[in-house]
């Protein structure tokens, strides 16, 4: 029992990076909420468990700036002024009432249907992307389609320069493996302040120029929005544009990318996706369940409570994995079953509550009208990396490498 519940300490190891159903299901069968020592925290792995965990906000806390996260951060807080300053101002890693405030606003002028009103243009987006792909011997995908379709589409809708594109996808990393946590990384605070002083700097006159010219762009709606009066300060905006920079294509990206490893995996159900293209939507939905982007967040104790019949006190964190949940046999059937017609498919790829994805139907979008052409146009697409490798953290899931070759019909 010692030695196997050893093998569990490290979340970070490459079989929990590389393999993370089959570590997180051992660890389940471990124990649903188990305690890691070298986390120094609970690990939360069933689905009741966190989707109970999204949706409690008054004894689970996401504010990094308080409880047991502030330390590492505050310590440092007179050397990354502009890392801190511009994160606590982010929606993800704060509470209510200021949750309310931010998000409040946000959904003003972040709507599902200024989302879908970009419909025909990531279409277009897609087409032109691809078609050059079509007869390579090998493809970067990630560099030539998975970053680069998401990150036009979120520098359009904000209003960002395309001249700025892969200035953003560089200082994007380096925010990452501050919020993602790569504890590998020993730089990732320094790296992490630059980079949010560059982005402030890039989105800072893009913000002042709309407030005196607006545009049909998100920074312009939201300058304009107003919920009884209660509007964004300029460093609320900027912040948060910084974090739909970020996070607008950082998740899309994974998720397209790991799309593409399952359906090279499972070739059939290209071969149905291609044959029906309203398989597209749940086949989207089905990723996220499967391979999502996003592995796991993290919360602390606000107070004592119960939690999967293990006593969770004041200050502990707690790690709830989504992807461990979207892998439980109690909730799902046939979970490993990689099935893109499963439907209804309650995954917990995006959360829930009040801190689900903001940016979630605009991933969806993008994905969805990807797998529609791609399948439509291409046989399959082959995986050419020998070996996947992800990107050792602790929250995404994100391959750091997937060159492939796009089969004709």
């Amino acid at each position: 029992m010692a030695a196997r519940q050893a093998s569990l300490v490290d979340l970070l190891s490459d079989e929990a990076v590389n393999d993370p159903t089959t570590y997180f299901n051992r660890v389940r069968d471990e124990g649903p909420v188990f305690w890691n020592q070298r986390w120094n925290g609970w690990i939360v792995t069933r689905h009741s468990d966190v989707a109970a965990g999204f949706r409690n906000h008054e004894q689970l806390s996401s504010d990094r700036f308080a409880g047991p996260f502030a330390e590492d951060i505050l310590e440092s807080k007179t050397k990354y002024t502009q890392l801190i300053e511009f994160m606590s101002k982010w929606m993800f890693t704060s509470d209510r009432p200021y949750h309310t405030h931010l998000r409040s606003l946000v959904n003003v002028a972040f709507t599902p249907r200024s989302v879908e009103v970009l419909r025909p243009r990531v279409r277009e987006l897609v087409h032109s992307l691809a078609e050059p792909l079509r007869e390579r011997d090998r493809v970067n995908f990630l560099a030539e389609f998975a970053f680069t379709l998401p990150v036009i589409v979120i520098a359009e809708y904000l209003g960002v320069p395309a001249e700025a594109r892969q200035q953003v996808r560089e200082w994007s990393e380096h925010l990452g493996a501050v919020v993602f946590v790569a504890g590998d990384n020993p730089d990732r605070f320094v790296t992490a302040e630059k980079a949010m002083n560059n982005l402030v700097d890039l989105i800072r006159p893009i913000v002042r120029a709309r407030a005196v010219e607006p545009k049909d762009d998100l920074i312009s709606a939201m300058v304009n929005a107003d919920v009884d009066g209660d509007r964004f300060t300029e460093e609320e905006i900027i912040a948060n544009a910084v974090l739909m920079v970020f996070a607008g294509h950082e998740t899309t990206m994974n998720l397209l990318s790991n799309a593409t490893v399952l359906f090279h995996r499972f070739p059939d159900t290209w071969h149905r996706m291609s044959e029906d293209p309203r398989l597209a939507r749940t086949a989207v939905e089905e990723v996220l369940r499967y391979d999502g982007p996003i592995k796991a967040l993290a919360r602390w104790a606000t107070e004592p409570f119960e939690m999967g019949g293990k006593r969770i006190q004041r200050n502990d964190r707690v790690l709830l994995v989504q992807h461990a949940a979207n892998h439980d046999p109690a909730f799902f059937e046939n979970p490993e079953r990689f099935d893109p017609a499963r439907w209804p498919n309650k995954h917990l790829g995006f959360g829930q509550g009040i801190h689900t994805c903001l940016g979630g139907p605009l991933a969806r979008l993008e994905a969805q009208e990807a797998l529609t052409y791609l399948s439509r146009e291409f046989a399959s697409i082959e995986v050419l990396t020998q070996e996947l490798t992800y990107n050792r953290t602790l929250v995404s899931r994100g391959l750091r490498e997937l060159d492939v070759r796009f089969h004709q019909r």
